[in-house]
């Protein structure tokens, strides 16, 4: 049996050691834990990319209209600040840019493994380390094994009745199909989500007909974008200060968001009135159909779901050969779309526009910890992690994006950033001898996880059915601020972690 006890008791002295780092991801959590790492002097770091390329959803998501919703002075990386941004939310192919450029610029590159999907985690009590295997048949030996395949990697496809017996194509929004010309066909589009209102207004004015299943209509408000010029960079470029102001504006400002869907501001009444009515103003003047307008208005409270920003979602649904219809799909034959009414939607290409499986983290890949237990029966009901990186009883196991990290304001990358250099510390512990097998104190462990779970059932997201719920359990946010999570994670606590070694 092994005992523990906390990391920062009593120590046996511990011969310092170089501990070997596995990181699964190379998008921008697993890059940035790469630098993070390398900050404290920690240098053998492999990154396992299952993809041919470093990107992440980036890479993956390649749909026309492709493009951020926090403006890229506040998605992108800290430590290095782009002053020539082209608009001010940025588009898939130049974030893309930014971070092959960014990393192989820091040398995090040079770590990346590409073609490596990995398949299973092993724990090894007798040589205190991971075996890390893959499915190309390479096996990795780790002391510590970072996760940063994020919320948002999988892609869902409803499970419908006859959905392979479709005789056109279909394809996921995040594996499109440009081999397949859209050009006067009948295209039908299912979902109505983040990636939806992007590609729809891309594809509309080539298609011949255009049919968007919607379940639940979204709150869409404008989007304040901006195309930035040459002359806007030679002044960014004059006074860096510049966008590092506005940078901190926009963080100031989602911070706000970010309080109000939480329920912790005495604003958030004011806030929630004042977002619905700018939807409902935007909606007003840009759909002229009434009829229409009606099918788009949302059946829950702003804030539950994702709220989405376009300028151009309205206009593209209100033209003559767009169809939106709101019954429910119930599946799909070889000539198109069937809806529960009963109608035939005849279609030649379909499009799922289904988002992704952002509660199933770490899906498709076994863990197996300490005394053979799982991380699937650790998570069975939810998945939870110690400020959303480390999980009890799965010593020197981490996440990057994990559970309970994902924000309805503001940019992830902040987040991840926080997330990176709380594990290279614990990094530089365990190199420095501190301890060797760290993990969370279970009691520390539950006292998290319910501290989230009672915060986020008073958060706007509680109201609905989303993909930020599953059984009832909200797996996927934060509860909180930005600040707050930073604030957090800035120092290692060694009282709340246990040394199993």
């Amino acid at each position: 049996m092994v005992t523990s006890t906390p990391a920062q008791g009593p120590r046996v002295p511990r011969v310092p050691r170089v501990p070997r780092v596995v990181v699964v991801g190379a998008g921008f959590g697993g890059l940035g834990v790469v630098r993070a790492l390398r900050e404290r002097g920690l240098t053998d770091v492999t990154v396992l990319e299952r993809a041919e390329a470093a990107g992440g959803v980036w890479r993956d998501n390649t749909y026309p209209g492709a493009a951020c919703d926090v403006p890229s002075p506040l998605y992108s990386w800290s430590w290095a600040v782009k002053t020539d941004w082209r608009h001010r939310y940025g588009t898939q192919p130049e974030i893309l840019a930014y971070l092959r450029e960014t990393a192989a610029r820091e040398g995090l590159l040079d770590h990346v493994e590409t073609g490596r999907t990995v398949t299973s985690l092993r724990w090894s009590e007798e040589a205190r380390s991971w075996t890390v295997a893959t499915a190309e048949g390479a096996t990795y030996e780790a002391d510590v094994v970072v996760t940063a395949t994020g919320q948002l990697s999988e892609p869902v496809v409803p499970d419908l009745p006859g959905a392979d017996s479709f005789a056109g194509p279909s394809f996921h929004s995040a594996q499109w199909r440009h081999d397949v010309d859209l050009t006067g066909k009948r295209v039908a589009v299912v979902g109505t989500g983040a990636s939806a209102i992007q590609f729809v207004p891309g594809i509309v004015d080539r298609v011949g007909a255009l049919t968007v299943f919607q379940r639940s209509a979204p709150y869409v408000v404008p989007k304040p974008d901006q195309e930035w010029g040459e002359r806007h960079h030679r002044v960014f470029d004059r006074v860096p200060a510049l966008m590092g102001a506005e940078r901190r504006s926009w963080f100031w400002l989602t911070e706000r968001l970010n309080a109000a869907l939480v329920g912790e501001s005495p604003l958030t009444p004011a806030i929630n009135r004042g977002l619905r009515a700018v939807w409902r103003l935007h909606l007003r003047r840009q759909v002229r159909d009434a009829a229409l307008r009606a099918r788009l208005v949302p059946d829950y409270p702003i804030g539950c779901k994702r709220l989405l920003f376009s300028n151009d979602w309205y206009p593209a649904l209100d033209r003559d050969h767009v169809e939106v219809v709101d019954t429910a799909v119930a599946a799909v034959e070889p000539t198109g779309v069937r809806t529960a009414d009963g109608v035939l939607h005849e279609v030649d290409v379909v499009i799922w526009g289904t988002g992704f499986a952002a509660t199933r983290f770490l899906d498709g890949v076994e863990v197996v910890g300490p005394g053979g237990r799982t991380l699937a029966e650790q998570w069975r009901g939810g998945a939870r992690a110690h400020l959303g990186v480390g999980v009890a009883g799965f010593p020197n196991l981490f996440c990057v994006y994990g559970p309970n990290t994902n924000l309805g304001g503001s940019s992830i990358i902040t987040m991840m950033e926080a997330q990176a250099g709380w594990i290279a510390q614990v990094a530089r512990g365990i190199a420095d001898g501190r301890a060797r097998g760290v993990a969370p104190r279970a009691e520390v462990y539950d006292a998290y996880d319910e501290e989230m779970q009672t915060r986020l059932a008073r958060s706007a997201w509680a109201g609905c059915s989303s993909w930020y719920v599953e059984g009832g359990r909200i797996s996927t946010n934060w509860p909180g601020r930005v600040q707050e999570y930073q604030e957090r994670t800035a120092r290692v606590d060694w009282s709340q972690l246990e040394d199993v070694s």
